[in-house]
C-alpha cells in the first residue's frame, strides 16, 4: 500500500514530555550528552568503547569498593531496570518477531546488539524492518504469550517501593509491552520509558517513533540525566543484562550487571557488581 494514500497515526506523546513541559532548547539542554568522537579500535564493540571513553572523564569520582557500590545501593533515592532479559524473561523484540515468524533473523540481530556489536538504532530499525508487526499482532501477542517475570523482581520492586525509592523501567524495547510489565509490578506508567511502535490508520506497522531517547545507544543515560535534573535524585542506580544497560554509568551512579536470565560475556568481564539473583539485591537491602 502507496504510503502517499494513507494517513498515518503516532502514539501519544513521549514520558519525557509528559513529565514536565518544557521548551525545545530546554528540552535539548536536558537530553544533551557528550559525543564520543574517539573511533573504535578494529575488533572491539562501541558501545565498550563508548563506555571506556566516557568512565575517563576527570569528573568521575575515585574508584569505590564493592561495600561502596553496596551501600550505594541501599541508600539510593532511585533505580531504574532494563525490562528484556532484566525485570522479564524474554526479549520482547524477539518474541514478537516469533509470533510473527522471522524469529531467527532478528535473535542474531538482537544478540549482537545487546553484545554491543552495533548502534543500537541500526539493530532497531533492521529488526523491525524484518519484523513488520500491526497493532493486531502486538495485541495478540500480549493476550496469548504475556511476558514472564523474572524470579525475584516483585519481591525487589516491592522492597524498594517500601523504602520509598522511586522505581523506573527504561528500556529499548516497546511501550506496549513495557507498560504491560509496569502494571504487573505497580508500577506508574510515568515511570515507563521506552520506544513507541507507529501504525497507520488501518492497524498497519507505520515505523517507530525515532525522537524517543531509548531508540539511541546512550539513550538510557540520556534518561537517568533526565531524571536527575527533573527530580533532584542523589543516587541513582542502574540494572541490566546489557550493554545499553552498562554505558548508561555515569550519569547512573552505580551499574549492577545481571545475568540470571542470559549472560552478555562483555557486561560480565566489565561490571564492577553482577549477579545472577535478584535475591542478593534482597539480601543486600535487609542487611
Amino acid at each position: 500500500m502507496a504510503s502517499s494514500s494513507v494517513c498515518t497515526t503516532v502514539l501519544p506523546s513521549v514520558v519525557l514530555t509528559s513529565l514536565q513541559p518544557c521548551s525545545s532548547d530546554r528540552a535539548e539542554q536536558l537530553l544533551h550528552v557528550p559525543v564520543v568522537s574517539s573511533v573504535p579500535r578494529k575488533k572491539e564493540s562501541w558501545t565498550l568503547v563508548q563506555h571506556r571513553h566516557i568512565c575517563r572523564r576527570k569528573d568521575l569520582p575515585r574508584m569505590v569498593s564493592h561495600p561502596e557500590l553496596k551501600q550505594l545501593f541501599c541508600t539510593a533515592d532511585a533505580v531504574c531496570f532494563d525490562v528484556d532479559s532484566t525485570v522479564i524473561r524474554e526479549e520482547g523484540i524477539d518474541e514478537l518477531a516469533r509470533f510473527c515468524g522471522v524469529e531467527d533473523a532478528v535473535s542474531e540481530m538482537t544478540r549482537r546488539a545487546m553484545g554491543g556489536a552495533v548502534p543500537f538504532r541500526a539493530a532497531l530499525t533492521e529488526r523491525l524492518a524484518l519484523i513488520q508487526p500491526s497493532r493486531e499482532q502486538v495485541q495478540r501477542l500480549l493476550a496469548e504469550h504475556p511476558p514472564h517475570l523474572t524470579p525475584g523482581i516483585r519481591e525487589l520492586v516491592s522492597r524498594l517501593q517500601e523504602r520509598n525509592v522511586q522505581v523506573f523501567l527504561i528500556s529499548g524495547g516497546f511501550r506496549s509491552i513495557v507498560e504491560h510489565v509496569a502494571a504487573k509490578l505497580n508500577i506508574p506508567a510515568a515511570n515507563v520509558f521506552a520506544n513507541r511502535l507507529k501504525f497507520y490508520f488501518n492497524g498497519e506497522y507505520a515505523g517507530f517513533d525515532e525522537t524517543q531517547p531509548t531508540a539511541d545507544s546512550g539513550g538510557k543515560g540520556k534518561v537517568i540525566k533526565f531524571l536527575k535534573e527533573k527530580f533532584h535524585f542523589k543516587k541513582i542506580i542502574m540494572i541490566g543484562d546489557g550493554a545499553t544497560d552498562m554505558e548508561a554509568c555515569p550519569p547512573a551512579d552505580v551499574f549492577i550487571g545481571f545475568g540470571g536470565n542470559v549472560i552478555r560475556q562483555q557486561v560480565k568481564d566489565n561490571a564492577r557488581w553482577y549477579i545472577t539473583d535478584f535475591v542478593e539485591l534482597l539480601g543486600d537491602l535487609e542487611e
